[in-house]
This record gives structure tokens, C-alpha cells and sequence, in this order.
């Protein structure tokens, strides 16, 4: 190894929830720095979801991510000037950090409601273990599962 590894940048938990997770997802809503107008979207997007499915926004939040955390994914792996996909295991804070992704960016690319509702929709939909994100994670297995084949490939 050429280079000595990053250090973890330590999180600290948010204010209302006190969880260090809440605090992350905040984090990747967040646009520009702006991050009390984050935290108003991911309260906001938590209350909603907790006055609809009638449970602790922390329950809905943390079976959400559970539900959409991906455990294999595909990494390109070039030998001899093919490329092939590559099924390699996902490391549990990996997996977090990509489902809290694609919960935001579907929740983005949802139209015509203000970005808490398109998000508490997400998450409620994650929670419920259905929806576009669960679909995302399902391909991506489906995917893995398919590339198989190659997985003696792995580094």
C-alpha cells in the first residue's frame, strides 16, 4: 500500500433525535452548505411520516434504510482488456451511506410537492418495502446475482 488510510471523520448526533445516523442523512440532503434548511426538510419529512404510518420517526427511519441498504454491489474489474462487472459485498456503513443516497436522489426526482412530502413519501414507502428505492436495490442484486460467474475476479 502506497498511501496510509483516511481517517474517519467522526459525526456528531443530531440535536432533536440525538442519533449520529439522522445526523448523516442530514447531511446528504443538505445542498450548498445550507444545513438548518436541511434539517427543517429531514424533521419535517420525519413528522409527516410519523403522523401517517403512526410509529417513532426513528423506527421508520431506521427499518427505511434497512430495507433499502444494498449487500452486494458491482464494481468493473478490467483483465486483459475486458471489462466485467463484479459482485463484491457491501460493507454495512457503506450500504448505509448508499441507501440514504438513493432515498434522496428519488426523492428528488419525484414531481410537484415540496421536498419533506417527497421524502416522507420515500421513506415511507422504504419503510413499507416497496417503492422506487427497494426496486433500485432489487436490480442491483438481480444484477450481482447474474455477474456471479465472475465473482473469483475479486481482488
Amino acid at each position: 500500500m502506497r498511501r496510509r488510510r483516511a481517517e474517519a471523520r467522526v459525526t456528531l448526533p443530531d440535536p432533536k433525535y440525538n442519533n449520529v445516523l439522522v445526523a448523516k442523512f442530514v447531511n446528504t440532503v443538505m445542498l450548498k452548505g445550507k444545513k438548518t434548511k436541511a434539517e427543517k426538510i429531514v424533521y419535517g419529512a420525519l413528522d409527516i411520516a410519523k403522523e401517517k404510518i403512526k410509529k417513532e420517526p426513528l423506527e421508520i427511519f431506521d427499518t427505511a434504510l434497512d430495507n433499502a441498504r444494498p449487500l452486494l454491489e458491482l464494481k468493473p474489474r478490467r483483465i486483459g482488456g475486458a471489462t466485467y462487472q463484479v459482485p463484491i459485498e457491501v460493507r454495512k456503513s457503506r450500504g448505509t451511506d448508499i441507501a440514504m443516497r438513493w432515498i434522496r436522489d428519488f426523492a428528488r426526482n419525484r414531481k410537484g410537492k415540496p421536498m419533506r412530502e417527497k421524502l416522507a413519501m420515500e421513506l415511507m414507502d422504504a419503510y413499507k418495502n416497496e417503492g422506487s428505492v427497494i426496486k433500485k436495490r432489487e436490480d442491483t442484486h438481480r444484477m450481482a446475482e447474474a455477474n456471479k460467474a465472475f465473482a473469483h475476479l475479486k481482488w
